[in-house]
C-alpha cells in the first residue's frame, strides 16, 4: 500500500514538473545554451526571467518568498542599484550576471526603469554594466 502511494506521488510530481517545463517553454523562458538567455530586448528578458517572481505587472508578490515590487520603485532612481542587483543578486534573488551579457543587463534594467510607473529616463549602457561587472 505504501509502495503504491509512493509511486503514485512520484508520478504526480514528475507530471507537474513536466507540465511546468512545457509552460515555461511556451512563455519564452528558453535558454540558447546551458548558461545564457537568448532574449535581447528588455521586455522579452523581463518576461522570460523577472516576471516569474516579480509578476507580469511588476507589482511583486509574497508567498514562498518575498519578491519586491519593481513598479513605482524609488530604489530604481539610482541606476547602479538595479544593475548590481541583476549582476550579483540580492536576498532571495539569484545573481544573473553569469547568464546575461552586458547588453542584456542594460536592456532589462532600462526596461524596468522606464516601465511599470517608473519614469527614470536615463538609459543604462552596456559600457556601464561592463564597468560595474569588472573587478576593481
Amino acid at each position: 500500500m505504501i509502495g503504491s502511494r509512493f509511486v503514485a506521488s512520484t508520478f504526480a510530481v514528475l507530471c507537474v514538473l513536466r507540465m511546468a517545463s512545457v509552460q515555461a517553454g511556451d512563455a519564452g523562458a528558453s535558454m540558447s545554451g546551458p548558461t545564457s538567455f537568448k532574449q535581447q530586448d528588455g521586455a522579452a528578458l523581463f518576461q522570460a526571467i523577472c516576471q516569474g517572481c516579480h509578476m507580469p505587472n511588476a507589482e511583486g508578490a509574497v508567498g514562498a518568498g518575498a519578491y519586491p515590487a519593481l513598479a513605482h520603485n524609488n530604489k530604481l532612481a539610482a541606476p547602479l542599484f538595479p544593475v548590481l542587483t541583476v549582476l550579483n543578486g540580492r536576498k532571495s534573488m539569484p545573481a544573473l550576471g553569469s547568464y546575461l551579457s552586458d547588453e542584456q543587463v542594460a536592456n532589462v534594467v532600462t526596461y524596468v526603469r522606464t516601465h511599470f510607473g517608473n519614469n527614470y529616463r536615463d538609459k543604462i549602457s552596456a559600457a556601464t554594466v561592463k564597468a560595474v561587472r569588472q573587478p576593481h
